[in-house]
């Protein structure tokens, strides 16, 4: 065997190594920041995420969206949290894009936009979401974004309500007595079919 045959094994074992190296002090971070939000002590948590943020971690630009959307350690900003929501919410995490949709609906921090509200909305609630799965459900009662659609509604309703959430329980009942007997089966049927798509 000639030196060219070890060339490559030792390049990639340094190549993961120099990786495993660098993510540990951003997931060091995230945890102290994690650990400091839990306490209440916002302003170290800010100080903690903000680098693991700023290098691409999906789930530190998700708690920095929060910190700034409700004030917590810094001035209240939408236009902060809907940008760190953005961020996170392009790599496909979940709750940065049921918060970015709710941004959107709203218009906090940026032009109010159904359309892409339901976009971001219907990311994350494939997901599995369920507060994505209740909003969009009420999305589609209002027809906001999307043609109203009463089946899709209760469909999605009937979703966020799976782990035990009232909101979307007393929604769904309510929108049910609209439906013919038909849309609700139709709408059922849709649920049982119904599997979360993993990012």
């Amino acid at each position: 065997m000639n030196d060219d045959q070890f060339i490559a094994p030792r390049f990639l074992v340094a190549l993961v190594l120099s990786i495993v190296c660098l993510a540990a002090p951003v997931w060091a971070d995230f945890k102290a920041g994690e650990e400091a939000y839990r306490r209440g002590d916002y302003a170290t948590a800010l100080h903690e995420w903000q680098p693991p943020a700023e290098q691409g971690h999906a789930d530190a630009q998700y708690h920095l969206g929060l910190l700034y959307a409700n004030g917590q350690g810094v001035p209240k900003d939408d236009v902060q949290a809907w940008q760190w929501y953005e961020k996170a919410a392009v790599q496909g995490h979940a709750e940065a894009q049921a918060n970015l949709g709710i941004l959107y609906d709203y218009g906090r921090g940026v032009q109010q936009d159904f359309k892409v509200a339901v976009y971001w909305l219907r990311l994350s609630a494939k997901q599995g979401n369920d507060s994505a799965q209740r909003r969009l459900g009420f999305m589609y009662e209002r027809g906001a974004g999307v043609q109203q659609d009463y089946v899709q509604a209760y469909m999605w309703y009937n979703l966020g309500t799976a782990n035990g959430a009232k909101p979307g329980d007393l929604r769904r009942d309510a929108l049910a007595k609209r439906m013919t007997p038909e849309q609700i089966a139709e709408a059922l049927q849709l649920v049982r079919e119904w599997r979360p798509i993993k990012k």
